[in-house]
């Protein structure tokens, strides 16, 4: 088991609610741990009845393609907004349903999204965060147990490795697709001071950009993305016609608005529009202020 010192404020929590009785050790790939769900278990269901479930980038991409609606359809039905820092950060968790701590797409039979359920929904009976240890800048993924008093899964005589449980949940995909957003989410909250609050616009392209894929794209197909930007025609094409791509240059779009990392080449009279862009915005303001008050008068 891991022993290595993590610096507690770095960890970015993403999958466990606060109120969990969360066994604090780290397990390594190899380690092993005890637990097993299934129908006929006495608890069955009872996780999701009591549910605080934050949601990936990934996690929305595949529940509302489950679902067969947009993600800002998703957004408007299926979610709960929680502030991540200090600066008002926004993230995202599962709805419950009304009056109830329970999953909105908990049935009898159990989860009617099972096959695209949400990461946290996978790792159960194990949390993960993203984790930076000590004198390290490198973040990394780290994973604990979690033991609930109504989860009877954890004296089941079934022991696995965490890699076996990871595969066996398919766990794989979900980490390689979520990490960059786990370890931008950590950047965010230990630089805190150093970086600052963001703009009200920089929080606005950083709600679309993480979480609102579908109106994301609208934003790269308009004048106003174009006019600054300048990417090669292939790479444009790939990010407007497969949402994974999408996913991951929102990633590198997050970190050049929030941290100032340049990846994304820029047109020469990019500073140019955008001040341009700005003037005309608060001359727009301006008039609305102005209308406002003579109406007033």
């Amino acid at each position: 088991m891991s022993d290595d010192n993590i610096h507690p404020d770095d960890s970015g929590n993403l999958a466990t609610s606060p109120d969990s009785v969360v066994v604090p050790v780290y397990l390594g790939q190899e380690d092993k741990f005890r637990f097993k769900c299934y129908p006929g278990i006495s608890c069955f269901n009872e996780c999701c009845r009591n549910i605080d479930i934050v949601l990936t980038p990934y996690d929305i991409l595949r529940l509302k393609n489950n679902l067969g609606i947009t993600t800002t359809e998703f957004i408007a039905n299926f979610v709960s907004f929680y502030e991540v820092d200090g600066h008002g950060l926004p993230g995202l968790n599962l709805k419950t349903k009304d009056d109830m701590k329970a999953c909105e797409f908990l049935i009898d039979e159990g989860c009617a999204v099972y096959e695209d359920r949400p990461t946290a929904c996978r790792y159960y009976a194990l949390g993960n965060m993203a984790i930076r240890k000590k004198d390290s800048a490198e973040a990394e993924t780290g994973v604990f147990v979690v033991k609930e008093d109504h989860c009877k899964g954890h004296l089941e005589d079934n022991e696995q490795t965490v890699g076996e449980y990871r595969h066996e949940q398919g766990l794989e995909e979900y980490d390689a697709m979520n990490f960059a957003f786990q370890e931008l989410v950590l950047k965010k909250k230990s630089s805190g001071p150093t970086v600052g609050a963001p703009s009200a616009r920089s929080m606005q392209l950083y709600f679309l950009a993480a979480y609102d894929m579908d109106r994301f794209r609208e934003f790269i197909r308009s004048p106003g993305f174009k006019d600054v930007f300048d990417l090669p025609s292939d790479e444009y094409e790939k990010i407007i016609i497969d949402e994974l791509e999408l996913m991951n240059f929102s990633q590198r779009f997050l970190r050049q608005v929030l941290f100032g990392e340049n990846t994304i080449e820029q047109k020469d009279d990019a500073a140019e529009v955008r001040m341009k862009k700005k003037q005309q915005r608060m001359a727009r303001n301006q008039k609305e202020i102005n209308d406002h008050a003579a109406g007033r008068g």
